[in-house]
Formats: structure tokens, C-alpha cells, sequence
């Protein structure tokens, strides 16, 4: 066997052209389009979903950040963005089912996690939610999870609430979640990420949330 592990290419290329290490990734490597066009092609549930479409990680993160909005009406554009893009390692890594990632364990989560920082650097975030923040997140996570579960991927009310509880407060008609073809995820995940962006921005430059 030629070469050595330290000579594998450790770096992916996307449509943009540029190249992102994943064990040293740049923010300067980071590009939304680039996460908008691989999260709406990485299935959810391992492709395990009713439909003409696989449900995808943008369809997916666009649901968690309407719930977590509905939650939390107070929330800032930063929190909101950060909601959104909870899932983003993902364009790179694909979406681990939790099963797999208890096998995998610590190596994953470290190399999600640089993944993570280099994604919120990119885009003026703090590199990693609070601990706060994150349960927060996960709080809506595990609510459009429980949607997913029973609407797409076969499990019982039953089952799901065993391993998501009860959704609180969101109801399964608040959500979109027959799953769309590629491009459409990809637009509206694009669409939401700017509309946060540039609502963010304006609230840098006048010190006060847009009404």
C-alpha cells in the first residue's frame, strides 16, 4: 500500500470552486451557495422517507428554524441564523443517523465541530451556539424530528414520542413537511439564509431589530 494517511486528500471541491480542508477548514472556503446546493442533495433519515423526493437537510433546517422562531418570538436575527445553519457541517459530511454516530463516537463530533466554527466565522457568528442557545436549537430539532417520524419515515405516535416526546405548541399543519425537489429546498434555504443576513446587518448598522 502507497503512501501514508497524512498524503490522503483530506479536502473536498465544491461548485464554487473552492476547496475546504476538513481538518483545518477556512471560513474563507466557506460560501453559502455551496451549503444551500449540498444540504438540499443530503437526505434525512437516510433516504428512509415516504415521497417522490428525498426529504432533505435544507427542507429539514428550514422547518427547525420556523419552530424555534415560533418558540422564541423573541429571538435575534443572530440566534435565528444560527438555528438555520445547525445543520451545516453536513454539506460536507452528509447527515450521520444518531444510531451511527454512537458507533462512530468522538471523531465525528470534532471534526462537526470544526466544520461549525469555520461555517459561523464565514458569516460573523460566534464559532458555536451557547449552551443555551444549543438546547434550544435541539429543543426544535427534536420537535421537527417528531413530524418527520410520523408524516415520512414510518414510525407510530407512539414510537416517536418514545424517542422525541411531544411537540409542544407546534402543530403538524404549521409545517411544510411533504418533501420538495432539490432546487426548490436550495431556493428557499438561500432565500431565508439572506433575508436573516441582511435583516442582521441592519440591525448592526442602526442598533435596533427591524420592525
Amino acid at each position: 500500500m502507497s503512501g501514508s494517511l497524512s498524503s490522503a486528500r483530506a479536502w473536498q471541491r465544491m461548485l464554487s470552486g473552492r476547496r475546504l480542508d476538513l481538518l483545518d477548514p477556512s471560513p474563507l472556503d466557506v460560501e453559502i451557495a455551496d451549503i444551500a446546493h449540498g444540504l438540499a442533495r443530503v437526505a434525512r433519515w437516510n433516504g428512509q422517507t415516504r415521497g417522490d423526493h428525498a426529504y432533505s437537510v435544507a427542507q429539514h433546517s428550514l422547518a427547525v428554524e420556523e419552530i424555534f422562531r415560533l418558540a422564541n418570538p423573541n429571538a435575534s436575527t443572530t440566534d435565528l441564523l444560527m438555528t438555520l445553519l445547525h445543520d451545516a457541517p453536513e454539506y460536507v459530511i452528509g447527515d450521520m443517523i444518531s444510531p451511527f454516530k454512537a458507533v462512530v463516537g468522538g471523531g465525528y463530533k470534532a471534526v462537526e465541530k470544526r466544520l461549525e466554527a469555520a461555517v459561523h466565522l464565514r458569516f460573523g457568528l460566534p464559532p458555536h451556539p451557547t449552551a443555551t442557545l444549543k438546547t434550544r436549537i435541539k429543543k426544535a430539532d427534536t420537535m421537527a424530528a417528531f413530524f418527520e417520524a410520523t408524516e415520512l419515515a414510518g414510525f407510530s405516535t407512539e414510537e416517536a414520542q418514545k424517542f422525541f416526546g411531544t411537540p409542544r405548541g407546534v402543530t403538524r399543519d404549521m409545517l411544510r413537511i411533504e418533501p420538495m425537489a432539490a432546487t426548490e429546498a436550495q431556493s428557499l434555504f438561500l432565500a431565508r439564509f439572506q433575508a436573516l443576513d441582511t435583516s442582521r446587518l441592519q440591525e448592526t448598522s442602526t442598533g435596533a431589530r427591524p420592525a
